[in-house]
């Protein structure tokens, strides 16, 4: 019989595990799309990868707000950018997928890019510590 101290571990286990399933669907979605490869997972995959990379880099810049929050702010974060890199690409006549799929990509590797570079440099701090509060007894 499991508790619920076991469910909630089993759950903060599971959680790596989801991540790196999104994270492989949307590299294969870009991969797909930008290697013109004929697929019927190529347009659900690709769209995960439209919504998935830009709310990811949107959610990792709003590390101080609640998990709820940061989830609702990426996903609208990311919206935005497809249809700001759509627009863009419309008004320049340069659309094309494959231009649209390496301008999201780019845009949201960029927008990671600080805080990828913000965890680089605090070593000493692992996935599974906690972080310590100043002061205190």
């Amino acid at each position: 019989m499991q508790t619920n101290t076991d469910k909630g571990s089993a759950r903060a286990e599971l959680l790596p595990v989801a991540a790196g399933a999104a994270v492989g669907i949307a590299a294969t979605g870009a991969a797909l799309t930008l290697a013109d490869f004929d697929s019927p997972l190529r347009a659900p995959f690709t769209l995960f990868f439209l919504v998935a990379a830009p709310a990811a880099a949107v959610g990792s810049a709003l590390r101080g707000l609640d998990a709820a929050v940061r989830i609702v702010l990426g996903v609208a974060g990311a919206l935005a950018l497809d249809l700001l890199v759509a627009q863009t690409m419309l008004a320049l006549h340069l659309w094309s997928v494959h231009g649209g799929v390496a301008a999201v990509g780019l845009l949201s590797l960029l927008m990671l890019a600080p805080a990828l570079l913000g965890r680089a440099r605090r070593p000493g701090r692992g996935l599974a510590e906690p972080r310590k509060s100043g002061g205190g007894c």
